[in-house]
């Protein structure tokens, strides 16, 4: 450092702010650019973790280190759970292409097959939508990548029902209403191999309304995975000595 302790300490600070805390209010500008940044840094440094143990072989491959990415999709599956992870897709789709140097269609394969994605919600307001232009300078070539998807995904649309321009407009991952926004929900589509909701009358919403279209597309990728769990089967399954320990107490009539 140049001896300008201070300036060192506020550089320290804005650095540290990123994992300070966890998604502070979004209600101001500084607010909604400190959550995109904490976003993508859980993102970032997830999937670089992913491609290091990958490479390395520590998801029991044979070979001292692995030189292709066939295989990605099979030892490696990544479900969004909701909005909050989807940078998750154009960060896989960089480490591949700009850092590991697969072509594009290969490359976009193997993001479909790994990326799986979890909707929590009907509501549209509770969808994340970020201004282009804060995608724009804070992640550059991620906001490029993802006008290319879909630059791509909306040539498909097209192919498929041609001449129907509000449904792209509603398929598209960029809304032009106003000011220029991403549509994470639907970037979560677009990029995954899988699409469920969290209870069945969840999952039919989704297929009759929020990704109508997108059902209509890909009716394959839908599906329902109703939350939760049965407390007896899990703790049976997960603790068997408690388990042990219950029916000595008072019976087996419970499981």
């Amino acid at each position: 450092n140049s001896g300008d302790y201070i300036q060192a300490v506020l550089d320290r600070n804005v650095a540290e702010n990123i994992s300070r805390v966890l998604y502070p209010n979004d209600n101001f500008f500084e607010g909604k650019e400190l959550r995109l940044r904490q976003e993508y840094f859980m993102c970032a440094a997830t999937l670089q973790d992913i491609i290091r143990r990958y490479k390395s072989s520590k998801f029991g491959c044979r070979e001292a280190v692995r030189t292709t990415f066939d295989s990605l999709p099979d030892k490696v599956a990544i479900q969004l759970n909701d909005t909050h992870p989807a940078l998750a897709i154009p960060e896989l789709l960089r480490i591949l292409l700009d850092i590991e140097k697969l072509p594009y269609d290969e490359a976009w394969k193997l993001v479909v097959k790994c990326c799986a994605y979890t909707n929590h919600t009907v509501l549209p307001e509770a969808l994340e939508r970020w201004p282009c232009s804060m995608l724009e300078n804070c992640l550059p070539r991620h906001m490029q990548l993802i006008y290319h998807i879909n630059f791509l995904h909306l040539q498909d649309v097209q192919k498929r029902w041609p001449n129907d321009l509000d449904r792209m407009r509603r398929m598209s991952l960029i809304e032009e209403e106003g000011e220029k926004r991403v549509n994470m929900a639907n970037l979560c589509v677009v990029g995954s191999h899988a699409v469920n909701g969290v209870a069945a009358i969840h999952s039919d919403i989704l297929k009759a309304t929020v990704f109508r279209d997108f059902y209509e597309m890909w009716p394959e990728k839908f599906q329902n995975k109703t939350n939760g769990i049965t407390p007896r089967r899990w703790l049976l399954l997960c603790n068997p000595g408690l388990s042990d320990l219950i029916c000595e107490k008072i019976g087996d009539e419970w499981t």
